[in-house]
C-alpha cells in the first residue's frame, strides 16, 4: 500500500508513518516545517492519505487527494482501524500520557509480551523513535482528547490519568470535557477495563517502594507508575518484572530530560520539558525543586497557544508566581498553525503574562535574545528548565560549546 502524510513532522502522525514503513508499505510525506503543501506532493497511484488533525479542509494537497479520489482519512481515524486490529490499550488524561504510555510498554516488553507502541515522545528503548512494531496482539497507544480525537478508538483496557480544563480552543467548558470522556469510555466492551489513577491515594506501599526506585522525579509520576503497575496486573505481569522494568525507566524525549551544557566554558544542567499546561509546570518545577533543593533554579518558558495562554491565563500567572524556581524567562508565544484565533492573537501575550506574574526575578526576552542573555547572566552550576511544547528545546543547540 502506498499512503501519503500531510504533517509528517507531527508527533503523531510521524508516529503511525513509521509504523507503516516498518510494515513494509511505502510512505511519503509534507509538512509546513518542509515547505509549502503542494497538490503535486499527492501521488496519482497513493492508497490513501493520512492527515494531521491540524490540517484546515482547503489544504492543497487534501484537495488534491479528493480530486484523484484517494481514501482520505485523518490521524486519529486511521490509528482507530489499528485500534480495531489489536487488543489496544489506550492511556487517556489531560496530563501524564506520554510517560505512563511509555511505562506501560516497557513493562510489556519486559514481561515478554512483545507490544506494538505509538507513543507521543521518542524513547532510547525504541532507538529513539516514537513507535516500536511488536509481534503480539497487544497495540499500546496515546488516546488524545483534543478535537475528540480518541473517539475514533475502540480500546480493550482504558488508563486514565486525569481530567481538568484543557484545549478550550475546541472543549467550551469542563462539562463538555466529561462528557466527551464518558463517551470515549463507553468505547470500552462489556470485558473492557477502566484504570483510573485517581483510585491510588490508597497505595501507600506501592507509592513508597516506586519513590526509591524511580529515576524520574516528581510525585506526577508516581501516579504515572501506579497507573502502568495496575495495568500490567490487568494483564497478569508479575510485581517483580514491573517494579524491575520501571526502575530501569530513564525517562522520555522533553520529559524532564536532564543533559550537561557547558556556556562561556560554565558547567549547567539543562532539563528540556514539554510542561504547557499550569498544573504540568506546577509538577516539573516542583519535582526540579525537590531534586536539586540547593542549586539556583532558572525557568526558560514558551507560553503553547495563544488559546490557551488566553483561556488559563491566571492559572500561568499564579504558578509561575509561586516560589519554585529563582529566574523566570518568558518568550513569545508558540503560534500553533491552523490552531489560532485572530480576535484572541490580538488580546494577549507574552509581556501581558511576565507582567502579571508575581516574582521579582523575571524577564520576557524575544527567542533570539535568550543565548545572549544566557552567556552574559549565567555564573555556572544553574539548573535551566527550557519549558514548553513549541521549538524552544532547539534554543541551546548551537551553543553547546561555543
Amino acid at each position: 500500500m502506498k499512503i501519503h502524510f500531510i504533517g509528517i513532522k507531527g508527533i503523531g502522525v510521524s508516529a503511525l508513518a513509521g509504523y507503516y514503513l516498518a510494515k513494509g508499505h511505502k510512505v511519503s510525506g509534507s509538512d509546513l516545517v518542509l515547505g509549502p503543501h503542494k497538490a503535486k506532493n499527492v501521488s496519482k497511484d497513493a492508497d490513501l492519505v493520512v492527515y494531521s488533525p491540524a490540517v484546515q479542509p482547503d489544504n492543497p494537497e487534501i484537495k488534491q487527494a479528493k480530486k484523484l479520489k484517494i481514501k482520505i482519512q485523518s490521524y486519529p481515524q486511521a490509528l482507530g482501524e489499528l485500534t480495531k486490529e489489536y487488543f489496544t490499550i489506550a492511556v487517556s488524561g489531560t496530563h501524564g500520557k506520554s510517560t505512563t504510555c511509555a511505562m506501560i510498554s516497557l513493562i510489556l516488553m519486559k514481561a515478554g509480551l512483545d507490544p506494538t507502541v505509538i507513543v507521543g515522545t521518542k524513547l532510547k528503548e525504541f532507538g529513539n523513535k516514537n513507535f516500536r512494531i511488536g509481534k503480539s496482539k497487544y497495540l499500546v497507544i496515546e488516546a488524545d482528547e483534543w478535537q475528540a480525537s480518541f473517539l475514533n478508538y475502540w480500546p480493550k483496557i482504558i488508563i486514565l490519568t486525569n481530567i481538568e480544563r484543557e484545549h478550550l480552543d475546541y472543549y467550551r467548558d469542563l462539562k463538555h470535557i466529561l462528557r466527551t470522556y464518558k463517551k470515549f469510555i463507553s468505547h470500552l466492551s462489556e470485558d473492557g477495563l477502566l484504570i483510573d489513577a485517581r483510585e491510588y491515594n490508597l497505595r501507600q506501599k506501592e507509592a513508597k517502594k516506586l519513590r526509591k526506585i524511580l529515576k524520574i522525579p516528581g510525585e506526577h509520576n508516581i501516579y504515572n507508575a501506579l497507573a502502568a503497575l495496575n495495568t500490567a496486573r490487568a494483564l497478569g505481569v508479575s510485581d517483580k518484572i514491573s517494579f524491575k522494568a520501571l526502575s530501569e525507566y530513564k525517562g522520555a524525549w522533553r520529559r524532564f530530560e536532564e543533559k550537561e551544557f557547558k556556556i562561556k566554558n560554565l558547567k549547567l544542567k539543562i532539563i528540556h520539558d514539554y510542561a504547557h499546561h499550569p498544573t504540568e509546570i506546577k509538577a516539573t518545577l516542583q519535582a526540579a525543586r525537590e531534586k536539586f533543593p540547593n542549586k539556583e533554579i532558572w525557568c526558560i518558558f514558551q507560553p503553547h497557544q495563544y488559546q490557551r495562554t488566553f483561556y488559563l491565563f491566571n492559572d500561568f500567572v499564579r504558578v509561575f508566581s509561586k516560589s519554585l524556581i529563582d529566574k523566570l524567562i518568558i518568550t513569545d508565544i508558540y503560534d500553533v498553525a491552523g490552531r489560532e484565533k485572530k480576535k484572541i492573537k490580538e488580546k494577549i501575550s507574552s509581556k501581558e503574562l511576565i507582567k502579571k506574574i508575581k516574582k521579582s526575578e523575571k524577564v520576557y526576552l524575544p527567542k533570539e535574545k535568550i543565548k545572549d542573555y544566557l552567556k552574559k547572566n549565567l555564573k555556572g552550576g544553574e539548573v535551566v528548565i527550557i519549558m514548553g511544547a513549541g521549538d524552544v528545546y532547539k534554543l541551546l543547540d548551537p551553543v553547546r560549546n561555543p
